[in-house]
């Protein structure tokens, strides 16, 4: 078949480069323009026509056995999905991924904590996607939502201690809780109560509470959570104690004036 016919069959379908046998490189040029994904099918193409696939389409990255790294960058510019089919991303390919979500931390093999950091504080879940988080990383993920260390397998005892105080909710990600975590959970975030109230007795309460608030320093937030606290209550058949009561005479003088205005707003 004459060349000018094939070119003209190109112009209309350019898959049909993958028919034609010994395509000259004006033909292979001409598909590739149409339809960067047609790389496929063409062998050994030059790096002008695996330039043109990708700028047509970015998936064509996928045809492309050693992409430069400008190539990867401008695929992934695209969209960050791209890299599953980037067989091995510079950092500065992962990093622009990473900058539009961490998840595409999920694409790199052995990603440094500069990039597992990143990752994180894009999108804190992304810890789901690493193998082996630094601390630094699991702290930072914690950090910023309770609900990462769902996502951690062994986590040391002050990253939990970390998401409790956050929220007393992350509780329920914590395995092997024993009497010991109970009591320093408590001791960081008294809502905790709400979800092993009946592990922990009155007076191993109460010995939480006397340490807690009589700090001088002890947080406004815990002051007020204990107050109105439901969980503890004078009239409670579980944990009764009269709170105003107990900070009028354990409490440290920062407590007491906490508990004065928070009673002020209930009159």
């Amino acid at each position: 078949m004459e060349e000018a016919k094939l070119i003209k069959m190109i112009k209309i379908n350019p898959a049909v480069i993958r028919t034609i046998n010994n395509p000259t490189d004006e033909m292979k040029l001409l598909a590739i323009k149409k339809d960067g994904l047609v790389l496929e099918y063409i062998n050994s193409p030059t790096r002008e026509m695996e330039e043109l696939a990708i700028d047509n389409n970015t998936r064509a990255i996928k045809y492309i056995n050693s992409p430069t790294e400008e190539m990867m960058i401008k695929a992934v510019n695209e969209g960050w999905s791209i890299l599953q089919y980037i067989k091995n991303p510079t950092d500065k390919v992962m990093k622009c991924a990473i900058n539009q979500a961490g998840w595409a931390i999920q694409y790199a093999a052995n990603p440094s904590e500069e990039l597992q950091l990143l990752a994180v504080r894009k999108n804190y879940d992304s810890l789901k996607y690493i193998k082996q988080p630094y601390e630094s990383v699991q702290e930072e993920a914690v950090k910023i939502n309770y609900n990462a260390l769902r996502y951690i397998d062994s986590p040391n005892f002050n990253i939990e201690l970390m998401a409790v105080k956050s929220n007393e909710a992350a509780i329920d990600f914590i395995t092997n809780l024993d009497k010991n975590k109970m009591l320093a959970f408590l001791k960081v975030n008294i809502l905790v109560i709400k979800y092993i109230a009946k592990e922990i007795s009155k007076i191993e309460l109460e010995e939480v509470l006397k340490e807690a608030l009589s700090k001088e320093d002890v947080e406004e937030k815990y002051v007020r959570d204990f107050l109105n606290c439901s969980t503890i209550d004078r009239n409670s058949n579980t944990i009764p104690i009269d709170k105003i009561m107990f900070i009028d005479k354990y409490g440290s003088k920062k407590a007491k004036k906490i508990a004065v205005d928070e009673k002020l707003k209930m009159i």
